[in-house]
């Protein structure tokens, strides 16, 4: 667990979004931002607490015009969904939508098969850090914790790995929110773009494969493989290795 450091009040990623020591080829995410007691304290002991806390960020979040404090709420519901405990109160509050919703949708890359544009602007020029915070989000609520972790024995409960499981479907349902992770490969934050990466690969399935299997993901990931980032480049070759079979451009 994180040790505890004074931020300025400006610095919204450090003070918000934590990084960790990553295991195995999934680098990008690992986002908390205190510990249980702390947690408990700020939020309550009982579920409704939590509940109503996370239910005052979301109406925040949809009714400031602050850009500012758009970001600070959207980094604390990411790091809210790391915890599989406020997956069903995260559901219930449509914070997936939240997330998906902070980066524009691009499906014309899916309907074209089109290679994204170097740099992609959205009709409402989306914010750097709304990009960020939503695929970080996006990425701890659709992840298990025990992939994660690489640790067999960590604990999840089965309503927990259900409500994962129903996170997933939920993004993978709407072809859309595919296109729209996809475009984010584009971005120049590297966070964001190892985030779309990890997601990407956790959501494969047989039925979602040929949404995100497709030819402008392949080109992302050969450019990405020669990358001078080792995380970047690693999880690009991983993808292709796994995805289409060849672990780097000849």
């Amino acid at each position: 667990m994180c040790n505890e450091k004074r931020h300025s009040s400006n610095d919204v990623t450090s003070r918000t979004i934590r990084g960790r020591p990553a295991t195995g080829p999934f680098l990008p995410f690992a986002k908390m931002f205190s510990t249980p007691q702390q947690l408990a304290r700020r939020t309550g002991i009982k579920g409704t607490d939590r509940f109503h806390y996370l239910q005052e960020l979301v109406t925040e979040f949809q009714t400031t015009a602050d850009q500012e404090a758009k970001r600070q709420v959207l980094a604390n519901l990411a790091n809210f969904a790391y915890d599989p405990i406020n997956y069903d109160w995260l559901w219930q509050l449509n914070v997936i939508d939240l997330f998906l919703g902070g980066f524009p949708m691009f499906v014309h890359i899916l309907a074209n098969r089109e290679t994204p544009p170097r740099r992609l602007q959205s009709i409402s020029d989306a914010d750097e850090k709304l990009n960020e915070f939503g695929m970080g989000g996006i990425c701890n609520i659709c992840l298990m914790r025990a992939c994660v972790f690489g640790d067999p024995a960590f604990h999840i409960s089965n309503g927990s790995r259900t409500a994962d499981k129903r996170n997933k479907d939920y993004i993978n349902s709407k072809p859309g929110n595919i296109a729209s992770i996809i475009a984010r490969l584009s971005d120049d934050n590297e966070e964001t773009v190892l985030n779309a990466i990890t997601i990407l690969m956790f959501l494969v399935t047989p039925a979602s494969k040929r949404y995100i299997i497709i030819e402008p993901v392949k080109s992302q990931m050969f450019r990405f493989a020669s990358s001078p980032n080792p995380r970047l480049a690693n999880i690009a070759k991983v993808f292709l290795q796994d995805y289409f079979e060849e672990p780097e451009q000849q």
